[in-house]
């Protein structure tokens, strides 16, 4: 019984810190954002990761049975589309926002998996999507009834994430988890220089600035707050990993929301505006819209 508190124990303290170094690495990106453009800091925040998982292939060769190639290339694709609007909307809104949005791919999980996966969708689970679509319009407060190109991004980082996952869900019966990864970061490592190459010669507008830019060379702090992004990114994930071993998935989900708490006050610090009550409001609405269905998928 102390072993099982002793290892809960770790395992939230390791999600608290998986959290913190997530919200620090969209404090480095909000940052480094003023001067790079968004594909380039995807493109930073991904090559860490491709050398880390490539060593760790190379060390220990994958062991999985393949078969769904083009669901694998769909899953790395979506993941860096949501991944590049989630720090383009970093750049132009407070970041306790931007992450409220990418937090909201629970809410859209359980839709997805309802209508791809055929799993139960709880009356508990339905009421929890309308808190959360509430949440999302106290957040953005449309006005003239229209959400802007910022909010729409938002949502978009938190739905591309959502298919994301529930890829993941088919995939890992088929692929190594190291090869989902990697599909992710390879993918979130080649298109943004695929799309920096071709920026030059075509005419971007303003719809899609968010996708397009050239590269621009890094100088100086640059360079720390680029590769911040990346080593946060990866010291994360391997955090977040820890904790999955020493305590329930639930816990550790819930203990995950505490990420926005953390980026709130980072994007404070950088200058963000204090949230006002509806935005507040809004993002308890979120939280409690991702516990409950959680909650609702212990049910099942």
């Amino acid at each position: 019984m102390k072993q099982k508190i002793k290892n809960m124990d770790r395992g939230i303290l390791f999600m608290l810190l998986a959290s913190l170094s997530f919200a620090f690495m969209g404090g480095f990106a909000k940052v480094v954002s003023d001067v790079l453009p968004p594909v380039e800091v995807t493109f930073f925040r991904n090559i860490f990761g491709v050398v880390l998982v490539g060593l760790s292939i190379y060390k220990v060769p994958l062991k999985q049975k393949g078969g769904k190639p083009l669901l694998l290339i769909f899953r790395g694709s979506i993941g860096f589309a949501a991944l590049l609007a989630y720090f383009y909307i970093m750049a132009h809104i407070p970041l306790g926002e931007a992450v409220t949005y990418n937090k909201t791919s629970p809410i859209f999980v359980a839709i997805f998996a309802y209508l791809f996966l055929n799993e139960k969708l709880h009356k508990s689970a339905l009421f929890a999507i309308v808190i959360g679509f509430v949440g999302i319009i106290m957040i953005a407060q449309p006005e003239g009834g229209s959400f802007d190109k910022y909010d729409i991004l938002g949502i978009f980082s938190g739905i591309g994430a959502a298919l994301a996952y529930t890829s993941i869900r088919e995939l890992r019966e088929y692929y190594d988890t190291r090869a989902i990864v990697m599909s992710f970061m390879g993918i979130g490592t080649l298109a943004p220089l695929f799309l920096m190459m071709v920026t030059p010669y075509i005419n971007v507008s303003s719809e899609f600035d968010w996708m397009f830019s050239e590269f621009i060379m890094p100088q100086g702090i640059e360079w720390v707050y680029v590769s911040a992004v990346g080593i946060t990114a990866t010291i994360s994930q391997i955090l977040m990993t820890k904790a999955y071993e020493y305590t329930k998935a639930g816990i550790v989900g819930t203990i995950s929301y505490s990420n926005i708490v953390f980026a709130v006050i980072i994007g404070i610090i950088l200058g963000d505006p204090i949230p006002d009550f509806w935005t507040v409001l809004g993002i308890i609405f979120v939280i409690s819209s991702g516990l409950m269905v959680a909650l609702a998928n212990k049910k099942t």
